[in-house]
């Protein structure tokens, strides 16, 4: 299979950076072939140009599509399956990220009247998070996100979706023994989840 990894966080200093090796270490033990779009690392561009919103506002079909997106939606369509990677920062994906969505969801590409963007296989979310899911506000938060990427940005993009989040990762607070053990527990996940992918 065909793998697009869209990975998003501004550190390789990092337990989301963990998880995007670990994954790939699957990808490759499983004889997978995939392509990364590390936004931070390939200085991808996440603020839309006025010329781009006249597009989208306006369902301007015939206006051009800058390069960087072009690029990044010929990925998607070359891919069986996109994996987002990135952590949760204030119940939400990294700005880079949310700008990627906003520049390559393109109209006459991810929506239209006949968008030119494949059904997918399968979307994958790995999110990292701080705080506990042991907590009623963090799953409320979740499903908030839940909400966006899944309900509107994948919605029929893709055959199946699923989530995972990786809780209980932040520095400190008491937290550096529990951090240890579930950057073991996780990456072992982010692997399997990597080697399993065509299940």
């Amino acid at each position: 299979m065909k793998i697009l990894i869209v990975y998003c966080h501004p550190s390789t200093n990092s337990f989301t950076h963990t998880v995007k090796e670990s994954f790939v270490r699957g990808l490759q033990e499983a004889g997978h072939s995939y392509e990364i779009s590390d936004l931070y690392a390939d200085g991808f561009h996440p603020v839309m140009s006025e010329e781009e919103y006249t597009r989208e506002g306006f369902y301007q079909l015939d206006s051009p599509i800058a390069e960087d997106v072009k690029r990044e939606q010929e990925k998607i369509n070359n891919a069986d399956v996109i994996v987002f990677i990135y952590p949760d920062f204030w119940t939400a994906a990294p700005a880079m990220l949310e700008g990627w969505f906003q520049r390559v969801w393109t109209y006459g590409f991810a929506y239209g009247d006949e968008p030119k963007m494949k059904q997918l296989n399968k979307a994958l979310f790995l999110i990292t998070m701080g705080g506990s899911l042991n907590d009623e506000i963090r799953r409320t938060q979740l499903e908030a996100m839940k909400t966006v990427m899944v309900g509107d940005r994948i919605r029929n993009r893709a055959k199946k979706c699923e989530v995972y989040v990786f809780d209980q990762m932040t520095r400190g607070y008491g937290n550096d023994e529990n951090r240890e053990h579930r950057i073991t527990e996780f990456s072992q996940k982010a692997y399997e989840l990597a080697k399993n992918i065509d299940k």
